[in-house]
């Protein structure tokens, strides 16, 4: 099987849990294998939103097509309101990628955050990374590029949500999805955080990655990288650079955080970077307010 979306090595330091992380796991539903053990994650209320767990039909290239679950937030009365894809880590649909929908919504958008990973497991239960990574080796290029088009057409059945106006954001793995998906959708914005640009490992030639189709991009993207991160060195940075700047994608850039290691926006892992992390989603929210209307952060 050809390893589609092999996800970007986290570290060492994700999975240096001490036993009282792992037996208390005071922050519930947050991804065992990354959890900091002085982590103190944001948690965002839902004054003025509202949430739901959700199902929708995912892609199938069979007969059979699998019902997947959501988490959506959104603001509060009828809209329709602008939407946004958020696309999870490795460690699948827990706490923070919630919290990201919690955030967008309450600068007016409607965020939904598909289970990519549903047909093969929960990796946010887990602590072992071999294990994590056979879950996220399924989901192939074909099937997540699938499942964000019916995550589009699920929104575009919701009275409250206009597709027309639609962005993407993901993180890790997720990152390299928005790259992805900006290119085989009809987004109008996409931010991508630290996700791979181009294969790494044998077989992973074999599907496309960003680096591959920078020409076919059909909105701005902005790509938010660390400087210090091992998974995705910066000569990879600098051949995305050289293929935005060759297609003559002048509405899209990447940014490297210097000090900045991967993982920096996520608040419940040791790497979090406050300074990269609000400058990032500072630029987010600019992007996404200019080209779908939204409120800036």
């Amino acid at each position: 099987m050809a390893q589609d979306h092999l996800p970007t090595p986290e570290g060492p330091k994700d999975l240096k849990l001490t036993r009282r992380t792992l037996g208390g796991l005071m922050f519930t539903g947050y991804a065992a294998a990354a959890l900091g053990a002085q982590a103190r994650p944001v948690v965002t209320d839902e004054t003025g939103i509202l949430t739901d767990q959700v199902s929708f039909v995912g892609w199938s290239a069979e007969a059979y097509a699998p019902s997947l679950p959501a988490y959506v937030a959104r603001p509060e009365g009828d809209g329709p309101f602008p939407v946004v894809i958020v696309v999870n880590e490795i460690f699948g649909l827990h706490a923070y990628i919630q919290d990201v929908c919690r955030r967008l919504a309450k600068q007016g958008y409607v965020a939904m955050a598909p289970g990519y990973f549903a047909r093969a497991g929960d990796p946010s239960r887990l602590t072992d990374f071999a294990a994590i990574r056979e879950i996220v080796a399924t989901a192939t290029h074909d099937q997540v590029m699938g499942d964000t088009g019916a995550a589009l057409q699920w929104l575009a059945g919701q009275p409250w949500a206009d597709v027309a106006r639609a962005g993407i954001t993901g993180f890790c793995w997720g990152g390299t999805v928005v790259w992805m998906a900006c290119a085989a959708h009809d987004f109008k914005a996409g931010a991508a955080f630290y996700g791979r640009l181009v294969a790494s490992a044998p077989g992973g030639a074999e599907r496309p990655w960003p680096v591959d189709i920078a020409g076919d991009l059909r909105c701005p993207v902005i790509g938010l990288y660390g400087e210090t991160d091992q998974g995705i060195p910066l000569a990879t940075v600098e051949q995305m650079r050289a293929a935005l700047a060759a297609a003559g994608r002048t509405d899209s850039e990447i940014v490297v955080y210097p000090g900045a290691d991967h993982g920096f926006h996520a608040d419940y892992r040791p790497m979090y970077n406050a300074a990269a992390a609000t400058d990032a989603w500072s630029r987010l929210s600019a992007l996404f307010a200019r080209q779908l209307g939204g409120r800036p952060a």
